[in-house]
């Protein structure tokens, strides 16, 4: 059992004076506040200051429009422009100002939504209707030029037209009563009443501000205009990821964002996803991104990850992000760099996905539905013969003869056609003052394997509360989840029935081994029938997949409540807790007559129940105050939080005694070597305070900067307990400096940063601890890492944004630069240290790259396409691991370690300086002293050399891309996304194997061609004695590295929007069909390159009998209610 002391003392007393002190200057503010409430003017109504002497008209018009928003509509014919008037007004409510400016004037108003009509006093609505014949126009920008390719409709019809070259256009359809919408991506809509008044209009549009000035969420739930931002952050829709559902909805992101590396688990539906941005930079840590829901970062629960073919990890495979409903999910947004993730501190070297949820929203009772049912068949396999058939002298091999027909055995008949469904609603509704929101959601999914299941049910419940004259935001929320899986398979030796099916020898006949057991009277239960071996003790597949089963049953539940106060209109403070809950129950269930190294004749049982809570607390103040006539804004932020994670495991693991396939507890031999109890513990706590100052110069410059100190649980006894996390940044817009747009540029900013951010440190190794095994405590056997860093990343990066004739297109690159230090190793110590191990910080990793997304968009008439594509590279160097003359300050010894092995039979990870962390090597034949594959003269054979390492390349891609489509004509849409994977390499084990068995169509080749082809120069003859080199797979792998380059169709989508008129307006429905991994333009490998066996930092596009990736096929349906 492990325990630990929190961190307390000094730094608990911090924060909490922190939030005292906040708290504090709530109170003081409150008075003063409410007191000046009661004395606002309401903000609703819009306020003008005015200042003209002998002015035309129109230039009151044009004012009143840019500090209002409110567009003047009018008929040329009966507005003189020119007119002059003199006015003055200061802070005053708009229906004064106009009031004054009227007067004496045959001129009425009306205000109307946002737009303020004009027409003359002495029209009657009669007549004006009588004499209507319909509208005609203009239609310019604000700098007078015309805006081909607007659309002016007639709101609720399909009537309308385009502008054409000279900005003109009619519309004889239009009458008084009818609201003309006239829109052009890039503008504001603008929606314009018709009144009998108004028969000619003169409309102006300007740039959409919304897209100019648009708000993202960033760090800590903090909003901020995205023009101010100093660093890259991507924003993302809810949609993106509910278009194409996968059971984790992370896995939906591949190919739409750039710099994000995704990697599915072979495991399955619901299984963990591999998430790295901008390249691995821990050597020993977790290099997977932080994820953060409304603003409160979520623990990982990830499960342990296989680390090596004769591994299996007990638990499943899974993670607390897995578990989230996407139809929950407004908003993501994705901070790629150091600078965005900085107030995260130790969490945020490897970036941060911010996900925004839904709430309820005002007016009446909404419902949305929505089902999603795919079908899924093996994407990627290797390629099997049918035409050789079994070795007579070795049953278990083709290595026969030809066959007169070909075997009809083929692997795929193994698999099933896999299923998923997810059903989800959800409800909204609200007043202006309290909005509901809840949902509910169901995925359930059968594997292609037979017998994987996953089912998983989702319920939330937000409410949001408007009190005290709206100055205090109640936001509550819960969800529960519960989640069932069973025998998630990824790859290995044992446990894995792929292996049997792969390897089947063609002459027999599989159809015997599906009755997988027969009863043996003489024991009294039944017994695995399989009459073949392979390696290892591989079992029958059909045996493995319904008598060794592993199940975990997860519920989770998380209780969230935020209390902001809105102290004035430039100040709020804001309170945040949330509690998240997990109990993961895990058994394992081996049948007696399985291979013997996992139970005993009877059987083994393995049941352990895992607890874990996560609380998060903050707070902080908000200060967005504009100064100078809005010339000089200033945010400020000042917050301080505690996260406390407490993780409880207890279990037990043993053969079973007497009774065969008696899953108990009292069944299980107390007394053998192999009954283990289990009971882990662990308790971390980090306790932070945090400041953000931006500075704002006219909207063109902008200065960031922000910090975080914060301390750690797993730094104490350690000399230093508090560790500091600074970043600086700096933004120009340059289209607010300069007018560019007769170049064509609506947008334009330039932006640099700089950041230190940082990795967890490793827990209980920095101080005494001792384990404790049958009553008996026992010596650690390394050396207590007092002198322990964190692992720190700083990095610089630099950008642009840009857009384009009128925002339709636009252009996002940075370029970035990273190092991370104190990489954490464990070395051999010098005996006259009193330990046999001891861990030192050292080490310097470097990344560099490039991000960039292109799009464009645009809408002619009924038809409108956007297309965006990213680009990313990403540079890894090792420029240190620990260098000779490294003192250990801990022990004193002085440390060199010039590389770092990690070996998997025939496979080695090597970490050197100079290298890169993914590169390996491996194994291949004996050469002469020419570097020609040796042959023996006299047996005409080769030799396996054991002892030299052959380097294959790097595991990461040198590029990715993807490329995204959406099309819409008349409620018909059409979605194409295109994603590449460009470089690396990878090795496949099966094939290896394969090859070795005889069931490889290349090994049929190599017969049907007298040979195997070694070199240019050199074949040998003897195939089956040439194959059987690669022994258990791991001989030769170096004839067995592949490019992992591929291009795929990574989703398709064709969907409907049904008429509402068909639903008497009462209901919205969709229905789309669906597609994901449809086909690959190109792939060399005999396996899937996106899908990895471990979604650690290690053991990556290593193929050994690993689950195909799945192609589905199905549709979806929406309905809005």
């Amino acid at each position: 059992m492990k325990t630990f002391n929190l961190v307390a003392g000094k730094a608990g007393r911090i924060v909490a004076l922190c939030f005292r002190s906040l708290l504090l200057v709530s109170m003081l503010l409150s008075g003063y506040s409410s007191a000046r409430a009661a004395a606002q003017t309401p903000q609703s109504a819009p306020r003008v200051s005015l200042g003209v002497r002998n002015a035309a008209i129109i230039t009151v018009f044009q004012s009143i429009q840019q500090q209002t928003g409110y567009s003047f509509v009018y008929n040329t014919s009966d507005i003189d422009t020119e007119r002059k008037v003199t006015l003055s007004a200061h802070d005053e409510v708009l229906e004064s100002v106009l009031d004054r400016l009227f007067a004496g004037l045959d001129i009425a108003y009306t205000l109307r939504d946002k737009h303020i009509v004009l027409s003359r006093k002495a029209s009657s609505p009669a007549a004006a209707s009588a004499a209507h014949n319909g509208v005609s126009g203009t239609v310019k920008d604000d700098k007078g030029m015309p805006l081909v390719g607007a659309t002016v409709l007639l709101k609720g019809t399909t009537i309308g037209v385009a502008v054409d070259l000279d900005g003109n256009f009619s519309l004889p359809q239009a009458k008084p009563g009818d609201v003309l919408e006239i829109s052009l991506i890039g503008y504001t809509k603008q929606e314009i009443p018709v009144t009998g008044a108004v028969t000619s209009l003169a409309v102006v549009m300007h740039e959409d501000n919304e897209v100019l000035d648009a708000v993202v969420v960033t760090a800590l739930g903090i909003k901020r205009k995205e023009k101010s931002l100093t660093y890259n952050v991507q924003e993302v829709a809810g949609s993106i990821v509910n278009t194409v559902k996968d059971a984790n909805f992370m896995n939906s992101l591949s190919g739409k964002i750039a710099g994000l590396q995704i990697n599915a688990s072979a495991s399955g539906a619901g299984g963990s996803t591999r998430v790295v941005m901008r390249g691995v930079k821990s050597l020993n840590g977790d290099n997977n991104a932080l994820y953060v829901v409304d603003g409160i970062p979520l623990p990982s629960l990830r499960s342990k990850q296989t680390e090596g073919i004769y591994e299996t990890p007990d638990g499943g495979d899974y993670e607390g992000i897995a578990s989230i409903n996407p139809e929950d999910i407004e908003s993501m947004s994705v901070l790629t760099g150091a600078t965005a993730a900085a107030l995260y501190g130790s969490q945020g070297a490897n970036g941060v996905i911010l996900i925004t949820t839904k709430r309820g929203e005002e007016g009446r009772v909404r419902v949305n539905y929505s089902n999603s049912t795919t079908f899924s068949s093996p994407f990627v396999m290797p390629k099997f013969q049918n035409t050789y058939g079994t070795d007579l002298n070795s049953p278990s091999m083709s290595w026969g003869e030809k066959l007169a027909t070909p075997s009809s055995y083929d692997p795929k008949d193994f698999f099933q056609t896999g299923f998923d469904e997810t059903n989800a609603i959800g409800i909204t509704a609200g007043t202006k003052r309290n909005q509901t929101y809840f949902s509910a959601a169901s995925v359930n999914t059968r594997g292609i394997i037979p017998n994987n299941v996953y089912n998983r049910y989702n319920f939330s419940l937000r409410n949001t509360t408007a009190l005290v004259e709206d100055k205090l935001t109640l936001d509550l929320g819960a969800s529960y989840m519960k989640q069932y899986s069973r025998n998630p398979l990824i790859q290995g030796i044992y446990h894995n029935p792929l292996i049997g099916v792969y390897l089947f020898p063609r002459g027999d006949d599989i159809s015997k081994y599906q009755l997988y057991e027969r009863y043996n009277p003489s024991l009294g239960y039944s017994e695995q029938f399989w009459g073949l071996e392979f390696i290892n003790g591989v079992e029958n597949p059909y045996w493995v997949v319904n008598r060794e089963i592993f199940e975990n049953n997860m519920q989770r539940y998380t209780f969230n409540a935020t209390l902001k106060w809105d102290l004035f209109d430039w100040m709020s403070l804001t309170g945040r807790v949330r509690t998240d809950n997990m109990v993961m129950n895990y058994t394992r269930k081996i049948y007696a007559s399985s291979n013997p190294l996992f139970a005993s004749e009877y059987g083994n049982y393995l049941n352990h129940t895992s607890r874990h809570s996560n609380l998060y607390a903050d707070a902080l103040l908000s200060i967005d105050k504009s100064f100078w006539e809005n010339a000089f804004s200033v945010q400020f932020n000042f917050g301080a939080s505690l996260t406390d994670d407490r993780n409880a495991l207890t279990g037990y693991e043993g053969h079973l005694a007497g009774i065969a396939n008696k899953f108990t507890y009292n069944n299980i031999v107390s007394s053998d070597l192999n009954t283990l109890p289990m009971e882990e513990n662990y308790h971390d706590q980090n306790q932070a305070i945090y400041a953000t100052l931006q500075l704002g110069w006219k909207g063109m410059l902008y200065l960031d900067a922000t910090f975080r100190n914060e301390w750690a649980s797993q730094l104490a006894f350690t000399d230093q307990l508090n560790i500091f996390y600074p970043s600086v940044g700096l933004s120009a817009v340059i289209s607010s400096m300069a007018d560019l747009s007769k170049a064509g540029i609506s947008f334009l900013k330039v932006r640099a940063s700089y950041a230190e951010v940082g990795n967890p440190p490793q827990r209980f190794i920095t101080g005494p601890n001792y384990a404790i095994k049958n009553g008996v405590i026992t010596t650690q056997t390394y050396a207590p890492a007092s002198h322990l860093r964190p692992e720190r990343t700083k990095s610089f990066e630099v950008g642009m944004n840009a857009k384009f004739l009128g925002n339709r297109i636009w252009l996002d690159a940075t370029y970035y630069d990273t190092n991370t230090y104190n990489q954490l190793f464990l070395y051999d110590a010098p005996p006259s240290t009193g330990y046999k191990q001891s861990y030192l910080n050292a080490g310097k990793v470097n990344n560099w790259g490039v991000e960039a997304v292109a799009g464009y968009n645009n809408t002619w008439g009924d038809f409108a396409w956007s297309t965006s594509f990213n680009f990313s590279l990403n540079r890894n160097k090792i420029r240190e691991l620990v260098p000779e003359g490294t003192i250990d300050p801990v022990t004193g010894a002085e440390v060199s370690l010039p590389e770092v092995n990690m070996d998997y039979g025939g496979y080695r990870v090597k970490l050197r300086a100079g290298g890169s962390i993914g590169d390996f090597y491996v194994t291949g034949l004996k050469t002469d002293d020419q570097g020609q594959i040796y042959v023996d003269p006299n047996g005409g054979t080769v030799t396996i050399d054991p002892d030299t390492w052959i380097y294959a390349g790097n595991t990461d891609a040198r590029y990715r891309m993807g490329w995204n489509n959406q099309f819409s004509w008349k409620g018909i849409s059409l979605g194409v996304l295109v994603d590449a994977r460009i470089g690396g390499r990878g090795v496949s084990v099966t094939q290896a194997l394969m090859d070795r068995f005889g069931v490889s169509q290349a090994s049929a080749d190599a017969r049907e061609a007298g040979g195997v082809r070694i070199s240019e120069k050199q074949t040998i003859s003897g195939v089956k004695e040439f194959y059987a080199n690669s022994g258990d797979g791991m001989g030769m792998l170096s004839r067995y590295v592949y490019d992992m380059t591929n291009v795929r169709l990574r989703e398709l989508t064709l969907g409907y929007d049904l008429p509402s008129s068909w639903f008497n307006d009462k209901l919205r429905a969709t229905v789309s069909l669906v597609g994901r991994n449809l086909f690959m333009f190109y792939n060399k490998a005999p396996f899937d390159p996106e899908v990895t066996a471990s979604t650690s930092t290690y053991y990556q596009n290593l193929d050994f009998f690993m689950q195909p990736s799945v192609r589905t096929i199905g549709f979806s349906v929406r309905l809005q209610f």
